[in-house]
Order: C-alpha cells, then structure tokens, then sequence
C-alpha cells in the first residue's frame, strides 16, 4: 500500500472561525481517547459511530437533536495521542451546511488540569460558526461530565 498525503481543506474562501477552551479534569490520554473511540459516550448516538483513529481515514456518527438524527462525516487529518487532534468535520443544513470545515482539539496541561483548546475553522458565513460556538461549550461540559474521575 502506498502511503497518501494528506489533503487539509482550503479554507481561503471560508473565514469563519471560532475558538473556545475549558479546563476539564480528566487526563489528556483519556480525553484523546474519548474523541478517537468514545464518541458515543459524550457525543454521538450509541452504535452509529463508525470510527477508525487513524490519519486519512473517514468516519461517520449521528448526533440527535429534537428527536432528529443528524449526520456528521469526517476524516482524520492529525492524531497525536494525548495532545492534538484534527478532523474535518461535515454536516448538513443547519450545521457546516455541507462544508468542510476542520476541528483542531489540544490538550494543555496545567497546574489545575487539562486545558481544552478547540478552534473550528472553515465555516462560509457567521450563522453557521455563531450555531457552534453556541453549541460547543455545553458540549465540552457534557465531555468533562462523562469523562470526570471521581
């Protein structure tokens, strides 16, 4: 098998962006984990996750948002365990309206815990990046929930 370049979208005619952070109390490994293979565990549908963590490869989940499913597809760009990963990630109307847009996710350590930068990139016009820069942090709160060591 031959090894494929990775292709990373051309953002250019797609300014729009958003960053948000939140300092989560799990350790960077098991956050890295819950978005590479436990997505259904703070984020998707249980058993629709199609997922491989691996670069180039594609995946697919559904989230449900008032008793409709919604599609997510993506591919994983960058995978460096513990502290980054990027994806594209590729919804329909009412989310990246079919965009290709890229989630970049770091891990930081700190003195108390682990400091979680997401910056999603990519979106054509504000709508779409001003739904999930109100969608993200109570995601992020729902992903520090499920993954928090008692």
């Amino acid at each position: 098998m031959v090894d494929q370049q990775v292709r990373v979208p051309d953002l250019s005619t797609r300014p729009y962006e958003l960053t948000v952070e939140r300092v989560m109390t799990a350790s960077p490994e098991l956050l890295y984990l819950a978005w590479t293979q436990g997505l259904d565990i703070w984020l998707a549908e249980p058993s629709s996750v199609r997922m491989r963590p691996e670069v180039n490869e594609p995946f697919y989940f559904e989230t449900l948002e008032q008793g409709n499913s919604r599609p997510h597809y993506g591919r994983f760009l960058r995978l460096e365990p513990g502290r980054l990963i990027e994806l594209t990630w590729v919804t329909g109307a009412g989310g990246t309206e079919g965009a290709e847009t890229v989630v970049r996710v770091e891990f930081v350590k700190q003195p108390r815990g682990i400091r979680l930068r997401l910056r999603h990139s990519g979106f054509a016009d504000e709508a779409a990046r001003d739904r999930h820069r109100e969608a993200w942090p109570a995601l992020l709160a729902r992903l520090d929930e499920r993954t928090a060591t008692k």
